[in-house]
């Protein structure tokens, strides 16, 4: 068979499910020679990779390459997540789709020339046209980083594991190198969310629908703002307090739950406060009690009982996928970026929603600066004080409360001040750095003896256009609500298959149904870890169904 027909075949395979990259592959270059290829004694067609010196390395076993494949994916784990570096002759990811444990496989390939050079001359048309299947090709680390987040749901696949095609990487040995660092990195973010999901995903759940009925009725519209002050609860703020009441009068003050009884101890009175965390230990913010003019945003996974806190409460849509459909099919929400995983991170996204052009942190320490927790009047000393006896003082009980996880102590630029820091505070302040590069409002950090914040510019904030933040009109009752959402939960059939055939076989709006699901199945296979995909389906569609006809 000739190369246009191969060429053709594989791109009608492909086209299915990446028409952009099939559009990239018909105008690239095949005649380069980037590749040899050879036949092994087997019968199949090996390709082998061409030196600049004119050096043909077999990317197979030039012998038999689906044994040598075999082998390998035999003496490979459980895991059902496989990212391939390298496509080769696709012996390696032709085994792996041959195990039924196998949810998703991710190729990586570099140099869109080569690439369709390999299409020339091997039939993939099969691997292409498998729903298991994904190939991305001459990306950024930053994009590959992004398709891992995107792709990888650890309920659904569970472990994942890289597999570099070795003869191939080392022909782009620097970029399959900044490929590896970039998975790693998705892998540490989607690490830390799971571990979330899988400790409050059922709470989230429940919460969502508890506030339903809240979430019903009339919500105010909110004018846009200019100047905005966001107070999170770092021991700087205590310090940073009698500079915030001189500028108190210009800005639109933005509390985070945790720092509100320190702001209304020092008589400040906020314009807003932010709470978006599940636990009931969120009531404790608001033990000082809740000024009437003060406007309460809640994520519509928070505690349900904050809500009666107020009259002038504003739910939104934080990331929780059960939420996004609420937003889609029940009533539409304000949706806020909370994937920073604190409070101050959707403060500042709040403020920016707002229309805000400039955002004043305060207390925003993201560390233990000279070991204190948190700022004066915050819940946390009014439970110490609670629990303090001889044998366990304020101070101890700070220690304990910092050293409860690993900490790295740190010294400030300055020279003289130091500070702890952890893992998860570090990836705190990364996120809000990450955020200023694209935040639509400039944002300045007041001076603290804590993290610095690194906070990039941005030279279009002046361009913003005027907004007015409200929910719209309720497309239907709540009654109404959960009988269409309680039917179509129902009405997801069981799966047979892995996950990745499954989700294929699902319409859009039966894949927006099970995606409401997954944090709570998170949870749920924390129990039932031995569970395969159709038994943990099951569990989790029993829980949905047993929360709504309880709590609705």
């Amino acid at each position: 068979m000739d190369k246009k027909y191969f060429f053709d075949r594989n791109l009608l395979a492909l086209s299915q499910k990446n028409a952009e990259l099939c559009a990239r592959l018909s105008k690239a270059e095949t005649t380069l020679n980037r590749y040899k290829f050879l036949e092994s004694r087997s019968g199949e067609v090996i390709p082998a990779s061409v030196t600049i010196e004119g050096t043909a390395h077999p990317l197979h076993s030039t012998m038999d390459p689906q044994r040598e494949a075999n082998r390998l994916i035999d003496s490979q784990g459980s895991e059902g997540f496989l990212v391939f570096l390298g496509l080769g002759g696709g012996y390696y990811v032709e085994a792996a789709l041959q195990r039924s444990d196998v949810g998703l496989v991710l190729v990586i390939e570099y140099d869109l020339n080569g690439l369709a050079e390999l299409l020339c001359h091997k039939d993939y048309a099969r691997l292409f046209g498998d729903p298991r299947f994904r190939l991305i090709t001459d990306v950024s680390g930053q994009e590959l980083e992004k398709h891992i987040l995107d792709l990888y749901q650890p309920v659904l696949y569970g472990g994942i594991r890289v597999i570099p095609l070795r003869s191939r990487t080392k022909a782009h040995a620097e970029l399959f190198s900044q490929a590896g660092n970039a998975i790693s990195s998705a892998i540490d973010r989607i690490s830390s969310d799971y571990s979330v999901q899988a400790h409050f995903g059922k709470r989230w759940f429940s919460n969502i629908i508890r506030n339903i009925k809240n979430a019903e009725k009339f919500h105010e519209a909110l004018p846009p703002i200019r100047h905005a002050a966001v107070c999170a609860a770092g021991p700087s703020l205590t310090s940073q307090l009698p500079r915030l009441k001189e500028r108190r009068k210009d800005l639109f003050l933005i509390a985070t739950d945790t720092s509100l009884p320190c702001l209304l101890h020092a008589e400040i009175q906020p314009d807003a406060v932010i709470s978006i965390d599940c636990q009931h230990i969120s009531y404790h913010h608001f033990l000082s009690g809740l000024p009437e003019k003060t406007l309460l945003f809640l994520d519509l996974a928070s505690l349900p009982m904050l809500s009666s806190l107020s009259k002038r409460t504003q739910f939104f849509s934080g990331g929780h996928p059960l939420a996004r459909y609420v937003s889609r099919v029940f009533r539409p929400l304000p949706e806020l970026d909370t994937s920073g995983g604190n409070v101050t991170y959707a403060a500042v996204s709040l403020a920016e929603q707002l229309g805000a052009l400039e955002i004043h942190l305060y207390g925003a320490d993201f560390s233990y600066p000279a070991g204190v927790c948190y700022a004066k009047g915050t819940y946390i000393y009014s439970m110490f004080l609670g629990r303090q006896n001889r044998f366990l003082p304020l101070q101890a009980q700070n220690s304990h409360f910092v050293f409860r996880t690993p900490v790295e102590k740190k010294t400030h630029p300055d020279g003289l001040s130091w500070y702890y820091e952890t893992k998860t505070l570090a990836f705190y302040r990364r996120r809000l750095e990450e955020k200023s590069e694209f935040l639509q409002a400039a944002i300045f950090p007041a001076e603290s003896k804590s993290t610095p914040l690194h906070i990039a510019g941005n030279s279009k904030i002046r361009q913003r256009s005027l907004k007015i933040f409200s929910s719209g009109k309720p497309l239907m009752s709540g009654v109404q609500f959960f009988q269409t959402y309680r039917n179509e939960i129902a009405q997801l059939r069981r799966p047979e298959k892995n996950s990745a055939e499954y989700l294929a076989s699902l319409s859009g709006k039966e894949q927006a149904v099970f995606a409401t699901m997954l944090p709570s199945a998170a949870a749920i296979k924390q129990k039932l870890s031995q569970a395969d995909f159709s038994q943990l389906f099951a569990a989790s569609q029993a829980f949905c169904l047993e929360k709504i006809d309880r709590l609705s």
